[in-house]
């Protein structure tokens, strides 16, 4: 009976050793290949999604098919990518908020799935800007700061919810600026900027395209970015750090594939998507939208996330915020 039993076990590993090689060694990509992306279509993520798509389908030589799984923290998206068959046919392109945000916001933040994915490359990164309410009477962040201190309660930051970027910019902001401002969460980023135009609330962190509009009209106003940046919309802003060192952060996305996808499959998307990134005509159609194409190793994925883990991590503690 042992023997039978430990004969099963090395017939089972030789099996697994066997389907494993035979992936690594088929052709890649030998039929459409499915990118994920855990948002609805038409917002920011699906764009770069869908224009990357497009020319990555051209490298690779076989489509490149867009799949939206929004809602439910990117659970849906995460869960499904990290189960299915690791032959690189099937990706994933999570946010910032997915993968750094959601696990040290919850328990149910999707760590287990992150888990069983692997990272390919960062995808792409933004700066966020600061805007205040034309009807607030500072034009710079120096005067945000001494209109708040001297105005203790009565300064507030929208956000579309607890936990996003816009809510823990502003926790940041508070603690590095040592200043007592109001956190006010909405459902959604519409009823949030409405407010903002009509005076209600004084100040919102958000990416510049999303706010362009009222921008333009004069309704807010444009006092810094999160961070430097070389993307028209926002390279000549100035920088939060300037007024409050230590002030920086940018939101990202990067490429994932389930933990066992072969590494000859890893490599060779890897360099497909980092030569697609550095199209120029690519470059040029993304940089409107605020948004920097980035290129990287497996290893900076990883390097980005330890680093913002860390940093928000600390924000996150200090400022006891919880999506359980």
């Amino acid at each position: 009976m042992i023997f039978q039993r430990r004969t099963g076990l090395l017939f089972a590993c030789a099996a697994l050793a066997i389907s494993t090689a035979a992936l690594a060694q088929a052709p890649w990509p030998s039929k459409p290949v499915k990118l994920v992306v855990p948002y609805a279509a038409g917002g920011p993520a699906d764009v770069v999604a869908r224009e990357i798509a497009q020319r990555l389908a051209v490298e690779l030589k076989q489509p490149v098919v867009i799949e939206n799984q929004g809602g439910a923290m990117g659970m849906p998206a995460l869960t499904a990518v990290a189960r299915v068959e690791p032959d690189g046919h099937t990706l994933l392109m999570p946010a910032l908020g997915n993968v750094v945000l959601q696990p040290l916001l919850s328990k149910n933040g999707g760590a287990d799935m992150l888990a069983k994915l692997r990272p390919v490359s960062m995808v792409s990164t933004s700066a966020h800007v600061l805007v205040v309410s034309a009807k607030l009477p500072v034009k710079t962040v120096r005067e945000l700061v001494d209109y708040a201190k001297a105005n203790p309660g009565k300064v507030s930051f929208a956000s579309a919810g607890t936990g996003g970027t816009a809510h823990l910019g502003m926790e940041m902001f508070k603690v590095l600026s040592k200043t007592d401002v109001l956190h006010v969460p909405y459902k959604g980023s519409s009823a949030a900027v409405g407010d903002l135009v009509s005076g209600q609330v004084s100040a919102m962190f958000s990416s510049l395209p999303s706010l362009q509009g009222v921008v333009d009209k004069g309704y807010v106003r444009v006092i810094g970015a999160t961070a430097a940046s070389t993307s028209a919309a926002t390279r000549s802003l100035p920088l939060l750090s300037a007024t409050l060192p230590g002030f920086d952060y940018t939101t990202w996305y990067a490429l994932y594939a389930p933990l066992a996808t072969p590494t000859p499959v890893v490599a060779r998307l890897n360099a497909a998507l980092r030569k697609v990134l550095q199209d120029p005509a690519l470059q040029a159609k993304i940089e409107p939208h605020g948004v920097e194409l980035l290129g990287s190793t497996p290893e900076e994925v990883q390097a980005w996330t330890k680093r913002d883990t860390d940093k928000w991590g600390r924000v996150i503690r200090d400022a006891q915020i919880s999506l359980d």
